[in-house]
């Protein structure tokens, strides 16, 4: 008798354990989510860089402090970074001042990025990140291009893998604006 009343005790005591671990599961969720509804985005990560073709110059995040901010990531051997870079350099000759352009140059021969820069007409200020390119790891860029817009407060508020399209400069352009007025 004793044995078949020690088997529901084990049972129901496993089934215990199951609920408290799927209860602190949750609980760590919710917290590290912050509050039901609001999201917070992460901020980004601060650098200070070499600027390309300007030696002794230096390229930060810091110094675009309370303004927004598109960090892009690239190369001149990428292939989409050829078809992203001309439309990145328009945006910036048509929006100069509203909205900051940071290009950091990632795991490149600098004779060729400084070619590319120049062809491209690109205006705004470059960075270099060499091998081992520590500003694109704490990004978490593993692949060329990779584009971030940084509110005025510099959280990432929109990441995009891959080459930027026109369409989406615009929109994001437009909502951090916004967000600064």
């Amino acid at each position: 008798m004793r044995e078949f009343l020690r088997r529901p005790r084990s049972a129901l005591m496993a089934a215990g354990a199951v609920c408290l671990v799927v209860a602190a599961v949750l609980a760590v969720t919710v917290a590290a989510s912050g509050s039901p509804g609001r999201r917070v985005e992460p901020l980004a990560k601060a650098f200070t860089l070499g600027q390309l073709g300007h030696a002794g110059q230096h390229v930060s995040l810091a110094a675009d402090a309370g303004h927004p901010v598109i960090v892009n990531f690239f190369a001149s051997w990428c292939g989409p970074c050829k078809r992203e870079t001309p439309l990145l350099a328009r945006f910036f000759a048509e929006h100069h001042g509203g909205i900051r352009v940071i290009g950091i140059d990632s795991n490149d021969q600098t004779s060729n990025a400084i070619k590319f820069v120049t062809k491209e007409g690109v205006t705004y200020p470059v960075a270099v990140d060499p091998f081992p390119a520590k500003t694109a790891v704490s990004y978490g860029v593993l692949g060329l291009p990779q584009t971030f817009f940084l509110n005025a407060q510099h959280r990432i508020v929109r990441h995009i893998f891959g080459d930027v399209t026109a369409s989406q400069l615009s929109t994001w352009a437009d909502q951090l604006s916004r967000a600064r007025s």
